[in-house]
């Protein structure tokens, strides 16, 4: 169950779920994983192109976190990260998506506890997780908070607090 809510990147930080996380973990390099096959054509959106390419750089899909503190490293390729409101093309601003499936493509991207926006142009974030099982995806959206067509997003990684 999802708690407290907070967000950090480059003075910004996310906290979701308990407070009392003791220690950080420290970012450690890890093989990029590729997004699955888009779904289908979203009407009307934003083009990205067909090869665009969104993970998370850190942590690893099943990474053990202890203390619940820790920095997701976002990363993407063939396109660009700009800030929302920008509408330039093949960019887009980072989604970080925290135990729930993806939302509906064609509509804006809620923004709660569980749809965290990096609307800055954020490439990583300070995060703050309940002891628990846990699950992290990113999802690209374009200068309106909507995904792109075709969507960008990530490979759902598993991670545990300790």
């Amino acid at each position: 169950m999802l708690g407290a809510l907070a967000v950090t990147s480059v003075g910004l930080s996310t906290r979701v779920g308990a407070q009392n996380a003791a220690s950080a973990s420290k970012p450690m390099p890890s093989t990029a994983t590729a997004s699955p096959a888009p779904p289908t054509h979203v009407a009307g959106a934003t083009p990205s192109p067909s090869n665009a390419l969104c993970y998370i750089i850190w942590p690893p899909d099943g990474a053990v976190i202890s203390g619940g503190k820790l920095w997701v490293r976002m990363g993407l390729r063939n396109m660009g990260v700009c800030p929302k409101g920008f509408n330039v093309p093949n960019t887009g601003h980072h989604h970080l998506i925290v135990d729930t499936d993806l939302p509906p493509f064609d509509q804006e991207i809620p923004s709660d506890r569980q749809h965290l926006h990096y609307g800055a142009g954020q490439t990583d974030a300070r995060l703050e997780l309940a002891p628990g099982k846990h699950t992290l995806q990113l999802l690209l959206g374009d200068a309106n908070h909507r995904p792109h067509d075709p969507p960008v997003y990530s490979k759902k990684i598993t991670v545990l607090v300790r």
